[in-house]
């Protein structure tokens, strides 16, 4: 496991890309070829019936239907990820990637069947999209004071209002988000 994996990456309150701005990213993958994060903040203009719809889905779980869909990140948005917790008596889906002991982020249609239908994870978020970097690029990126990076707690993904995501976040490190600095100093 690298170091960032099973983190979350927080934006600086400097960082202006629209991406990103007071971004709270869930780190998937880190490896020497490069990275793979989840925006877990940034909420579309869709809710999941309109998935649903456009993939020919009946969704008789009207609670799932209504719930909205992220933008994960600026890469492949036409691409659905179903970041999910798990538990030992669920399903294997058939495209999972482990992010921890106890999330997956799933890429397969198998599970947006199950969720329309009200037999999917009881606690999930669905994104369209996600975020890359090189290798090397991310590295950089944190040397240049664009992210902090603080351990996963799934209560942030699952339980905390969307837009008090990125505070809580912060608040992880023992400290509260207006203390940030907009930029840091190099020694």
């Amino acid at each position: 496991m690298s170091y960032l994996e099973q983190q979350f990456l927080v934006a600086m309150p400097d960082l202006d890309d629209p991406n990103f701005t007071r971004g709270v990213m869930l780190m998937a993958q880190h490896n020497d070829d490069g990275a793979l994060g989840l925006v877990i903040n940034r909420p579309s203009n869709l809710h999941l019936s309109d998935l649903f719809d456009q993939m020919g889905l009946d969704h008789p779980d009207p609670s799932a239907a209504e719930k909205l869909v992220f933008e994960g990140g600026p890469l492949h948005r036409e691409r659905g990820l179903v970041l999910h917790e798990t538990e030992a008596s669920d399903p294997e889906w058939d495209s999972s990637l482990h992010v921890g002991r106890r999330l997956k982020i799933t890429t397969s249609k198998d599970i947006l069947e199950a969720i329309a239908e009200g037999k999917g994870p009881s606690r999930f978020l669905v994104a369209l999209g996600y975020a890359g970097w090189e290798a090397g690029q991310l590295e950089q990126e944190i040397r240049d004071n664009v992210w902090l990076n603080v351990d996963v707690q799934t209560d942030i993904v699952f339980d905390v209002p969307v837009e008090q995501r990125w505070a809580q976040a912060v608040a992880t490190l023992g400290f509260s988000a207006d203390a940030l600095q907009p930029s840091g100093g190099h020694a």
